[in-house]
């Protein structure tokens, strides 16, 4: 009897020991949503803020808020897409769920983007996105905060993302 209960206690001891499942690991389901907030640096602060006069400008006109620019943790985001994207040669916005539950995890609300490729100034850009339903949608949305990712290849190309939120 002392035998059996030592064996069904081992036994038990192994089940228990072997039946942790991710589930149960509360560590392993936390993303990290840590980024280098140096890759802010990285965009063309000189082109963003000409695109968020236009943009703000556009808002003025129809009655909407001005929308302020992030130079942190959205920008952050922004430029490691607008890399990616060079990476991939493609516009996309691949992953976006995981800059939005970025965003939100700093205090965002509600988190929308832009992307384009190929404009050589702020206008060409902007001028796009508005001709562009789901753009503009983006551009006239219900957001405080816009961060970017501006950035040139080395044989001139350039890629955009806008990231908007609201606080």
């Amino acid at each position: 009897m002392k035998l059996l209960k030592t064996t069904l206690l081992a036994i038990g001891l192994l089940l228990s020991i072997a039946s942790c499942s991710p589930e149960d690991n509360t560590e392993d389901n936390v993303l990290d949503y840590t980024i280098d907030l140096n890759l802010a640096e990285e965009t063309d602060w000189e082109m963003a803020e000409e695109i968020l006069i236009l943009i703000n400008e556009h808002r003025a006109s129809i009655g909407l808020g001005l929308i302020l620019k992030d130079q942190q943790y959205a920008s952050a985001y922004a430029v490691d897409h607008t890399k990616y994207m060079i990476q991939m040669s493609d516009i996309n916005h691949d992953n976006f769920h995981y800059r939005k539950q970025a965003l939100k995890s700093q205090g965002a609300q509600k988190v929308g983007e832009n992307v384009a490729f190929g404009y050589d100034n702020a206008q060409s850009v902007v001028t796009a996105w508005l001709n562009s339903p789901s753009h503009k949608r983006a551009i006239e949305g219900d957001y405080t905060h816009s961060g970017f990712g501006i950035v040139s290849t080395t044989s001139g190309n350039t890629y955009y993302t806008q990231l908007f939120y609201k606080n």
